[in-house]
């Protein structure tokens, strides 16, 4: 086998797997290998621009498809928001009311169609952060849920609690005022923190303070069970990961009124 033979199965191969049906007037479907990891292939439409050119668009069905399982609004915010717009930045993609969609010569329709795959997939892989959830999106996502749930008046970030001996360095996530005793939350993401999380309330308590403690997991299940044991032995509180968000809620709602 010399190039240009294999030059010729790859193309071959490759065209074989799209396909162009007409859809509607002036409009077509294209069929390529994208897919998201469900197997549902991604859609594409192709029509022509007034200029000559052609719109390749997804019709607004990629944001429809992630819908069924993540909450759209938060590709938005914070870093996710910043990501995607990356990806849509460097890809020369546009969105409208939820449709992306790409433009160019009718004649770069191939590099187009391809362009326009890898954006969509690289979107996608957004979802990872959801899955994954990230520390930095994290703690966006602990601090969005906390100001839904009791109101950014009554939240005090990285806060200094008064009374206590090198209090600076033992800063508290989140105080929570509206309650009978003061309520401290804890973002953990990781070991680290869980352990750092777990001296800080160790030294509010020696320290003689009246308050009560939640505790907010990344994911419970895994970290080690000697670090997640000490830490729940010291706090009042906590809620295995910011999916359980009816238990954070109850628990929070239980604290402050």
């Amino acid at each position: 086998m010399d190039a240009r033979q294999l030059q010729f199965i790859l193309c071959e191969s490759l065209c074989g797997q799209a396909t162009v049906t007409s859809s509607h007037d002036e409009q077509w479907q294209v069929a390529t290998p994208f897919s998201f990891p469900d197997g549902d292939a991604f859609s594409f439409f192709v029509t022509q621009t007034a200029s000559g050119g052609v719109r390749v668009s997804d019709a607004g069905l990629t944001l429809m498809h992630l819908s069924y399982d993540n909450d759209i609004d938060k590709f938005r915010d914070g870093t996710r928001g910043r990501i995607l717009q990356q990806i849509l930045t460097e890809s020369d993609v546009h969105e409208e009311e939820g449709e992306f969609f790409v433009e160019g010569r009718a004649a770069d329709i191939g590099q187009l169609v391809f362009r326009f795959g890898q954006a969509l997939t690289r979107v996608h892989d957004l979802t990872f952060l959801n899955r994954l959830r990230s520390e930095s999106t994290f703690y966006e996502d602990l601090r969005e849920t906390l100001r839904e749930l009791v109101g950014e008046d009554r939240l005090a970030e990285s806060y200094v609690v008064p009374d206590v001996p090198r209090a600076n360095e033992y800063p508290v996530d989140y105080f929570v005022s509206g309650g009978e005793s003061p309520l401290y939350v804890f973002g953990v993401p990781n070991r680290d923190k869980a352990r750092l999380a777990t001296i800080i309330l160790q030294h509010l308590i020696a320290a003689g303070r009246d308050f009560n403690s939640m505790i907010v997991f990344q994911n419970m299940a895994e970290l080690p069970r000697a670090d997640v044991s000490r830490l729940t032995n010291a706090a009042n509180d906590q809620v295995d990961s910011l999916d359980a968000r009816d238990d954070l809620q109850r628990k929070l709602l239980r604290r402050v009124k």
